[in-house]
């Protein structure tokens, strides 16, 4: 292979990586104060029959989420509300979103 071709090579390598790196970042969407990779740190402990109590990392998230903003993503997320109920109060927090009853 000729110097060009290895340039060209490495090159067309590096726009590679730097695009997989961009598109790995952009799958992660800000709502209510959260970044939607941040949300699936919780996710254990609010799924399952007897889920584990939340990591520091969730309860980090659950502490920098708008709560009231999350009621519409709440609601239709299918996890049951005294799961996301238990996980506030394990992580310290007193107040509940108007949609948890």
């Amino acid at each position: 292979m000729g110097k060009n071709n290895t340039k060209i090579l490495i090159t067309a390598l590096a726009m590679i990586v730097t695009a997989s790196m961009m598109i790995e970042e952009a799958k992660s969407v800000r709502i209510c104060n959260v970044g939607t990779k941040d949300l699936k740190k919780c996710r254990p402990a609010v799924t399952g029959n007897n889920p584990p109590p939340p990591t520091p990392q969730c309860c980090q998230v659950a502490k920098a989420a708008n709560l009231e903003c999350l009621c519409p993503f709440l609601s239709r997320s299918g996890i049951d509300p005294s799961k996301i109920k238990a996980l506030g109060a394990n992580c310290g927090i007193t107040k509940n979103p108007s949609c948890l009853p």
